[in-house]
């Protein structure tokens, strides 16, 4: 048995233990992937399906604007508001951070893992949420770097 496989199966075991049904998704796909194709096209997905994914939470986030929930005077409202100026730049600091986690994941590939383990610690004993790695990556790229 491949390392690969090795580890795609402990990640998606982790992802259930840990009750982080993405990850444990995401891992189970790989691994199907990976044993029913080979390794070959798994580069492939590497270019791609983090530009979809990325689309794809676009899209959720944009949904409330094409249902007609949130309309021109929810916007105008959260420029007046404290609490709307504050998530306005808390808006800007996340997308931020995803970018420089982006650009890092890419370059250091090896530290999703520690954010996988992070992040399943975190919700199976401290009772956290998963949420993002691109954000959490942008924050140990800032650490690392020094913020360069």
């Amino acid at each position: 048995m491949s390392q690969s496989v090795i580890i795609l199966t402990a990640v998606a075991l982790l992802g259930i233990i840990g009750k982080n049904g993405s990850v444990a998704i995401a891992a189970g796909v790989l691994l199907i992937f990976r044993l029913l194709v080979g390794e070959r096209p798994v580069p492939h997905l590497e270019e791609y399906t983090l530009r979809v994914g990325i689309t794809v939470l676009t899209l959720a986030v944009l949904v409330p604007f094409a249902t007609g929930e949130v309309g021109v005077q929810s916007l105008i409202n959260t420029f007046r508001s404290y609490p709307g100026f504050v998530s306005i730049l808390v808006g800007i600091m996340i997308a931020y951070l995803g970018g420089k986690g982006v650009a890092f994941l890419t370059s250091e590939p090896q530290i999703m893992v520690g954010l996988l383990i992070g992040t399943i610690v975190g919700v199976a004993f401290f009772k956290g949420v998963p949420v993002g790695p691109l954000i959490g990556a942008g924050i140990v790229a800032i650490v690392l770097t020094r913020g360069s």
